[in-house]
């Protein structure tokens, strides 16, 4: 987790993200390099705009309790539909037991 940080801050800084980059930033941080995963992160980011992703992270994080709501809308209108056709029931089947 700590090279996506470093790598968000180099972003952040207008810096190109580098292995070397990345490393020097862990260090500074008080840890041990991993030079594997310094370079998996730069391999994983090449061609990515983390800003654009940043953006569409938080717009898609602001529809989530829109969209959440919605479908928690559709939910309780199906219980309540449900719960009136069992009343119906039931009373189509009082009225049964009068004519029994």
């Amino acid at each position: 987790m700590e090279y996506i940080y470093a790598a968000l801050l180099l972003d952040s800084a207008g810096k190109e993200i580098t292995e070397s980059s990345l490393e020097g930033i862990v260090k500074a941080a008080g840890i041990t390099p991993n030079e594997a995963m310094a370079k998996a992160v730069v391999n994983s980011l090449k061609g990515v705009n983390i800003k654009d992703v940043i953006k569409n992270a938080q717009s898609m994080q602001a529809a989530a309790p829109v969209a959440s709501a919605a479908s928690a809308g559709k939910a309780e209108a199906k219980k309540e539909e449900k719960e009136e056709k069992q009343t119906e029931e039931q009373a189509a089947g009082g009225l049964a037991s009068l004519f029994g």
